[in-house]
C-alpha cells in the first residue's frame, strides 16, 4: 500500500527544475529554428526578385523597341520606291544648276546685293525654282491647299526643307495619301506639299509639260507623270536636311537644318 501511494504522488509530480529547464530550452530552440526558416524564405524571396527585376531590366535595355507605324510605312514606301517611281512615270532627279548670274543665287529681295523685287519665275533655271533671289521669310513645312508664296519657298529650300508640288487638277486616293502621309507624321517636319500653280507668271507658273508632281529641294528637282507617294517620300527622305532616319543626305542645301 505505501508503494502504491507513492506511485499515485509520482505519476501527478509536478516537472522538476532540471525538466522545467530542458522544456523551455527545447521552446527556445523550436522558436529560433522557426525565426531562422523565416529569416532563410525572406532572403530567398529578396534574391528572386532581384534576379527578376535585373531580368527585366537587361531585357528592355537590349530589346529593340517596336517601330511605330509611321515608321513601318517609311520602311514600306522607300522598299517599294524604285518600282513605283517607274510606274508613275518619274524622272531621275537631277542637279539644275545656280541661278544666273550666279551671285544671285541666294540673296534676299531688297537686300544688298539682291534684286529690287522678285524676278519673274522664267528667270529661275528650273520651273518650279529649286534656287535664286528670295524673300527674308521662310515658309512653314506643312501641307498647303492653295499655292503659296514662291519667295517665301525658296528660302525654305535654302534651309533644307523639301517640296512636294503637284498639278491643281490633280485628285484622287494616291494624292489624298500624300496630304494624309506629310500632314499627320514627323516625317513632314521639314516638307511642303502645295499645288503649283501661279497662272499671272505664264507658262513658267504652272508644272513642266506631263508632269502631274514635281519633287524639288535646293539645286535639285525630280518630275513624275503621276502623283506618288512612295516616288515623293523617297525624295524627301533623302533630299530633306536633315534626312530621314538612316539615310544618306543627297543634297546640298547650303544652310541645311536652318529653321523654316
Amino acid at each position: 500500500m505505501a508503494n502504491q501511494r507513492q506511485g499515485n504522488r509520482g505519476s501527478g509530480a509536478r516537472p522538476t527544475k532540471a525538466e522545467r529547464k530542458d522544456q523551455a530550452r527545447q521552446e527556445r530552440e523550436e522558436i529560433q529554428a522557426r525565426m531562422a526558416r523565416g529569416r532563410r524564405n525572406r532572403w530567398i524571396a529578396i534574391g528572386v526578385v532581384v534576379v527578376l527585376v535585373g531580368a527585366v531590366a537587361a531585357f528592355a535595355l537590349t530589346r529593340e523597341s517596336a517601330p511605330s507605324a509611321s515608321e513601318t510605312e517609311a520602311a514600306n514606301l522607300l522598299s517599294t520606291a524604285g518600282a513605283e517611281a517607274e510606274a508613275a512615270g518619274c524622272t531621275d532627279a537631277r542637279n539644275v544648276g545656280e541661278y544666273q548670274p550666279a551671285d544671285l543665287d541666294r540673296p534676299h529681295v531688297g537686300a544688298e546685293g539682291g534684286p529690287a523685287e522678285m524676278p519673274p519665275l522664267s528667270s529661275y533655271p528650273s520651273q518650279p525654282p529649286a534656287s535664286g533671289p528670295h524673300l527674308e521669310a521662310t515658309l512653314a513645312a506643312g501641307v498647303y491647299d492653295s499655292p503659296p508664296p514662291i519667295g517665301d519657298l525658296i528660302h525654305s529650300l535654302e534651309h533644307g526643307a523639301a517640296i512636294v508640288w503637284y498639278a491643281p487638277d490633280t485628285s484622287g486616293p494616291e494624292l489624298d495619301r500624300i496630304k494624309d502621309f506629310y500632314g499627320s507624321s514627323d516625317v513632314g517636319a521639314r516638307v511642303v506639299v502645295a499645288p503649283y500653280d501661279y497662272p499671272d507668271e505664264g507658262t513658267a507658273g504652272a508644272l513642266p509639260s506631263g508632269a502631274q508632281m514635281a519633287l524639288v529641294a535646293w539645286h535639285h528637282l525630280e518630275t513624275c507623270a503621276s502623283v506618288n507617294l512612295a516616288a515623293a517620300f523617297d525624295f524627301t527622305a533623302h533630299y530633306g536636311a536633315p534626312p530621314y532616319g538612316d539615310e544618306d543626305y543627297l543634297g546640298d542645301a547650303p544652310e541645311p537644318g536652318a529653321p523654316i
